[in-house]
């Protein structure tokens, strides 16, 4: 008996793992992606109306995909069949299908669900399409690779790609408390507290992978005699890792990304690197890293060097694509890039002046040349009258006025100019 037939019949056995004891029986257990299952949500609404096709789960690991296809199997009345792509082939897939021919007879669906369904290649993957395409299986598959490169061209345009996200730490608090309080499946019988440091350092560590979670929360119990309280020191223990001093709540958090911004401004790479390790090792979430990054690049560093930009957005697209801890050696890239690219405020402290004017003059009018003058009376009005076209001169470039006339002269942006700059250099 697998897994999802004890599901379907009785709850697992206390030699389970802590993470499948756990796991969600239907959508109102399930936590997490409510973009897709929360109340009046898509997937919630076809699985509630019975309405499910084909389609695959792309998310990080210990986001509910597997879960989220036992349960849709459930609501809908369906059969269940876990197929797995690193140690079944296409002769299981023909076995499953000629099961599921049998099963159409009795009114009963077959739902396949392929875990890692990006490691089977694309030629295996064809075995899926006949099938799919005849409606003798419903096929869900989970991927944690994009499946726009991972899954064969005429296999994915039959499937609706959802997207899954990683759990918040709040996400995952409520599942450790769920295993702390629940007596049947869970450490309640055990009469264990959790210290409140320790809680937050399980949430925090599991960087969104509820399994992970979990399991260093049941390892840290095995660590903790009954009654007694789980300590941080037994987390770190079972997660074989030193906790860091770090309160992404709190001062430190503030005191860390103030100190990586400091080290950037000062031109200073071997700091910058510590920083950031410093907040990454600790569990931050590293796009609040790459978004502090990209804030940097065009405060600090601006026209100076009109690649900060682009390297600070590529480094955020790879850490949302490739994940962690891959995605840190983007971050190292561009924080290395950052800090010994050439420094200029201008273009922060231009758009600042120009906030302060804007919220004074908010009122003034656009000057008459720069108006457009779509209809004939805004031109008798003398919309867009003495508006001189800068393509017909040369260089592209012409002397006139183009702010309001109480501002009129008002320089902003007193910073370098990267095309002069450019010329120079020829």
């Amino acid at each position: 008996m697998d897994l999802f037939e004890q599901l379907a019949g009785e709850r697992l056995d206390a030699a389970a793992p802590l993470a499948d004891r756990l796991r969600p029986r239907s959508l109102d257990e399930f936590v997490g992606q409510d973009h897709l299952v929360g109340p009046g949500a898509v997937l919630r609404r076809m699985i509630e109306a019975d309405e499910i096709h084909s389609l695959v789960f792309w998310g990080p690991p210990g986001t509910g995909k597997t879960t989220l296809a036992w349960i849709i199997a459930e609501a809908t009345g369906s059969r269940f069949v876990w197929f797995s792509a690193v140690t079944m082939g296409v002769a299981d897939v023909k076995r499953i299908v000629a099961q599921a021919r049998e099963t159409i007879g009795t009114g009963q669906r077959t739902i396949l669900f392929c875990d890692e369904i990006h490691r089977f290649n694309k030629a295996q993957q064809d075995a899926f399409l006949p099938h799919v395409e005849k409606g003798v299986v419903t096929l869900i598959g989970a991927t944690t690779e994009n499946p726009s490169f991972e899954i064969n061209a005429a296999l994915l345009s039959r499937l609706r790609v959802y997207t899954l996200e990683s759990l918040t730490p709040e996400q995952i608090t409520v599942l450790v408390d769920r295993a702390m309080d629940d007596s049947e499946v869970g450490l309640a019988d055990r009469g264990l507290t959790l210290d409140e440091d320790a809680r937050e350092f399980v949430c925090e560590s599991a960087q969104g992978d509820a399994r992970v979670a979990l399991s260093t929360l049941e390892l840290a119990a095995s660590l903790a005699a009954d009654g007694a309280t789980i300590t941080r020191d037994q987390v770190e223990a079972a997660l074989q890792k030193k906790a860091l001093r770090y309160d992404k709540a709190g001062e430190e958090h503030y005191n860390i990304i103030s100190a990586l911004h400091k080290s950037l401004r000062d031109s200073d790479p071997h700091a910058g690197l510590y920083w950031l390790a410093r907040m990454l090792e600790a569990g931050e979430d590293p796009l609040y890293i790459a978004r502090r990054l990209v804030r940097f690049a065009s405060e600090d560093v601006g026209l100076a060097d009109p690649n900060a930009l682009p390297q600070a957005v590529a480094a955020q697209q790879a850490v949302h694509f490739i994940g962690m801890p891959e995605g840190a050696l983007a971050l190292a890239q561009a924080t290395v890039y950052l800090a010994t690219a050439p420094k200029s405020n201008a273009v922060y402290r231009g758009y600042q002046q120009a906030a302060v004017d804007a919220r004074e003059t908010e009122r003034e009018p656009v000057p008459l040349h720069l108006r457009n003058a779509p209809t004939q009376l805004m031109k008798d009005l003398g919309y867009g009258a003495g508006y001189r076209y800068a393509h017909d001169y040369e260089g592209a470039v012409v002397e006139q006025e183009h702010l309001p006339e109480i501002l009129r002269g008002r320089i902003y942006y007193q910073g370098p100019n990267p095309f002069t700059k450019d010329e120079e250099r020829e």
